[in-house]
């Protein structure tokens, strides 16, 4: 994960998730240029269309995320409660009236 976040072109990667970072990469950066042979060169490494609307999905949500926590001084969670949160996510998974851990304050 740590060689993906610091390069995805050096990481190492398959072939198909190569072209899956590329492209997320390119929404991310800069999504007025993704264009249809993007989407192409992600369908012929191996990629559904519905596996791509999820991936495009989720980086355009935590983009969003991020600019409204910073846009509105929300803080981040602290690394305990990622770390709660985590292991009672692989214990439980998602469920409903499940609450978060209590926030750090500072």
């Amino acid at each position: 994960m740590q060689a993906v976040l610091a390069d995805h072109e050096k990481a190492p990667l398959t072939p198909k998730d190569r072209e899956l970072f590329r492209l997320i990469a390119k929404v991310v950066e800069a999504p007025h240029t993704v264009t249809a042979a993007d989407h192409e060169r992600a369908r012929a490494a191996g990629w559904t269309d519905e596996a791509l609307y999820d991936a495009v999905t989720v980086a355009a949500l935590f983009q969003f995320y991020n600019t409204w926590t910073d846009g509105t001084g929300v803080h981040e969670m602290s690394h305990l409660a990622f770390d709660m949160m985590g292991k009672r996510l692989a214990a439980e998974g998602y469920g409903p009236g499940r609450s978060l851990p209590p926030r750090e304050s500072g």
